[in-house]
């Protein structure tokens, strides 16, 4: 089982939705680096479970406590090793699912994987519980790179077919529902709402930009910006595609459309228009660089649903109970500024690296 990233800085992430704690240790970070820990607390808080109708009724703190790495709130160069503990799991609810696999979740291709040892609880390892410390690593890193003049932005672009209006230019941080039109995300959260009413889910796609980046960053082909943020991306449960820029609308432009002209203002070489999504040859280029991911809907849902017993060999029926989100899109927007903040970061190191 693999839960690394990283190549300049290096990011592993333990533990399982119901164990004693979930985790991360985080190498590479330069030493003298101090740690707002308000400001980290307010980040992980816009992730943590419980806080209103449109997430789990799982209550947890998300308070970090750091176990190395740190004196007093500065970074001392040895590995940053810090949890969160698991206070209000419920077990029990996720018996059943040891032998009837619920659809659309990873119980089946985990009882193959690992021959049954492992930990159902929760989702245990699969579990968007894993991104709580994926947030303590990026909200470090976010930090960083704000000292350095770059901002990572986000926003619900779409639920349930219902699309945000208006770019994304500024942070959505300070509003409870992160939208551009609070008209669109009223009709977003109204979606929500029916569909758990109905007990179902939904699913939807996080838009994330990151502002203020120079030209230069990444690499071609394995190491290039796209590569680095998707290996991350990809690693948020639930996310099943990911495009950049104009992403697939592309397929459909002709070159004179898709092309960003090039032109210069102040004294620096921009583009008029932005379809790369900021990135060329997997290097940026010094405009906003913009991606986003689609989620898919919660797989735990309260329908009935065909599984199949794993001791009988025979189909069986399936009601998932206990608490989980009708939609975790919401809750997954601080997530993809930490994973953009941990690809960007890495790329940074890797360019003064290289310049020595």
């Amino acid at each position: 089982m693999s839960s690394s990233y990283g190549e300049n800085l290096r990011l592993t992430i333990f533990g399982q939705s119901h164990s004693a704690a979930v985790g991360m240790t985080l190498e590479g970070l330069p030493a003298g680096v101090t740690i707002d820990m308000e400001k980290l607390r307010a980040f992980l808080a816009r992730r943590a479970p419980g806080q209103n109708a449109w997430s789990t009724a799982r209550k947890e703190a998300d308070l970090p406590e750091f176990l190395s790495g740190l004196r007093g709130d500065v970074t001392c160069g040895a590995p940053l090793t810090a949890i969160i503990r698991n206070t209000d799991t419920r077990s029990g609810d996720y018996a059943p699912f040891a032998v009837t696999p619920r659809p659309g979740h990873a119980d089946y291709t985990a009882s193959v994987k690992y021959h049954g040892f492992q930990d159902p609880a929760g989702g245990g390892h699969f579990s968007g519980r894993l991104t709580a410390p994926l947030c303590i690593a990026g909200g470090v890193c976010l930090q960083i790179l704000e000292g350095l003049g770059v901002r990572v932005v986000s926003r619900i672009a779409m639920i349930g077919g219902i699309e945000d209006r208006g770019e994304l230019l500024a942070s959505t941080a300070d509003k409870p529902f992160p939208v551009v039109d609070g008209e669109r995300g009223e009709q977003m959260r109204a979606a929500i709402s029916d569909a758990r009413a109905a007990g179902d889910s939904l699913g939807g796609i996080v838009e994330c930009a990151v502002l203020g980046l120079p030209a230069g960053l990444g690499d071609p082909m394995f190491d290039g910006m796209e590569n680095r943020i998707a290996s991350l991306v990809f690693g948020i449960p639930a996310v099943k595609g990911l495009e950049f820029g104009a992403g697939f609308a592309v397929a459909s432009m002709r070159g004179s459309e898709n092309n960003d002209p090039f032109t210069v203002e102040d004294g620096e070489i921009t583009t008029v228009t932005n379809h790369c999504g900021g990135i060329l040859g997997g290097i940026t280029t010094g405009m906003p660089l913009v991606f986003r991911a689609a989620f898919k809907p919660t797989p735990s849902i309260a329908r009935e649903q065909q599984s199949v017993d794993l001791n009988t060999m025979e189909t069986a029926r399936l009601s998932v109970g206990g608490r989980h989100d009708p939609c975790i899109v919401p809750r997954a927007v601080p997530v993809m500024e930490a994973a953009a903040a941990l690809a960007v970061y890495d790329a940074w190191l890797a360019r003064r690296k290289d310049r020595g």
